[in-house]
């Protein structure tokens, strides 16, 4: 079994690398805010059950990870 020291020097070797960069955060935070509010407007006007996971299911993960990226993106992070 390897000590913390072990993995922490195993670790210095390559930095983390995010998938979103955060100069493109704010661009990607805002355009799914932009889409969830969208897929609400439609799921507003169309309440059925076949909607749900149609629009209401995809609004809701849009507006979840728009919030998540536009906050990270003005330096609030969580």
């Amino acid at each position: 079994m390897s000590s913390l020291n072990d993995v922490w020097e195993a670790a210095a070797g390559n930095p983390f690398q995010p998938a979103v960069s955060k100069d493109s955060q704010v661009l990607v935070g805002f355009s799914l805010l932009l889409t969830a509010l969208l897929l609400t407007g439609l799921f507003g006007l169309n309440r059925s059950f076949k909607s749900i996971p149609l629009l209401g299911l995809p609004a809701s993960l849009a507006l979840g990870f728009g919030a998540v990226y536009t906050i990270c993106a003005v330096g609030v992070y969580v």
